[in-house]
């Protein structure tokens, strides 16, 4: 399983070279950058340079960017900012958004990654024929603005009907865009259940966003610290033929918490639940 840390944990902060410094001694090389204008500045140039030369000095690699969710988050608040929504009814919203994202994927053209997480929507929203439109229209230019700088969009699922396992599978199915999924174990368990959402996604699923809650709200605690069985969990994802990376997304819950230690401790207990899947299958 290959092991990447989300900087989700460290959102609501400008990213620095410390914190950086600080996954990397821990012994995690890959990272998902979460990309909001407090956390990184990724319309400016010269922010990005830095950026890659810090990726540089600390021998890291980036897998994946997660593509802004929203524009002004205050610092020290969440879901504080205006929303940013490529499926967005409003033409003039709409293409905001969709420029947004464009910046995002310009990282690409200083610091080579592979994949861009995106919601398709936001929040608990119900399923709208409109926002789907809106959504093809923003991803048919998207996905060709992503291929041309070495990127793959995949979508996220998200709590709601709009960004639902199943509305994603015929999202993709049914507009045959150039795009993956991104399975969200911890989304899933607070709508349908986990076996049932991945099912629903598995055949386009390239990649895992890992983190625990209650099945209430979206808590983004450690694996083993809400009520997920993650060895259900995990055998439901290991029983398909890819060997999907597996991301870390983590909410910082206080201070100093959830620590990298233990966010290293929970990957090896995901992966000894993997294994166990596995080794049962075959025995």
């Amino acid at each position: 399983m290959q092991r990447i840390f989300s900087t989700y944990r460290y959102s609501d902060e400008p990213l620095t070279s410390t914190m950086l410094a600080e996954i990397a001694q821990s012994g995690i090389s890959t990272v998902e950058i979460y990309c909001t204008p407090l956390h990184l500045n990724y319309r400016s140039t010269s922010a990005i340079r830095t950026l890659s030369e810090w990726i540089g000095e600390h021998h890291l690699t980036i897998h994946s960017l997660h593509s802004p969710v929203e524009r002004d988050l205050l610092p020290g608040k969440r879901e504080s900012g205006i929303p940013i929504s490529i499926s967005d009814p409003e033409r003039v919203r709409r293409l905001d958004a969709v420029d947004e994202v464009k910046r995002t994927l310009e990282i690409a053209e200083h610091i080579p990654f592979r994949y861009l997480v995106q919601h398709i929507g936001g929040g608990r929203e119900a399923h709208d024929p409109r926002k789907i439109d809106a959504a093809f229209n923003s991803l048919e230019h998207l996905a060709i603005f992503a291929k041309q700088r070495g990127v793959k969009i995949v979508l996220e699922n998200t709590p709601g009907e709009l960004g639902s396992p199943s509305n994603l599978r015929h999202f993709v199915v049914d507009t045959r865009l150039d795009l993956k999924l991104c399975f969200d174990i911890g989304h899933a368990h607070i709508e349908d259940g986990i076996e049932i959402s991945f099912e629903a996604m598995h055949e386009h699923v390239v990649m895992i966003h890992a983190h625990d809650n209650h099945g209430e709200k979206d808590e983004h605690l450690l694996p083993h610290s809400g009520n997920i069985d993650w060895d259900a969990a995990m055998g439901a994802v290991s029983g398909a033929q890819n060997d999907f990376p597996v991301v870390l997304e983590l909410r910082a819950q206080s201070a100093n918490a959830p620590s990298l230690a233990a966010a290293t401790a929970a990957f090896e207990k995901l992966e000894q639940s993997i294994a166990a899947k596995r080794s049962a299958a075959n025995s």
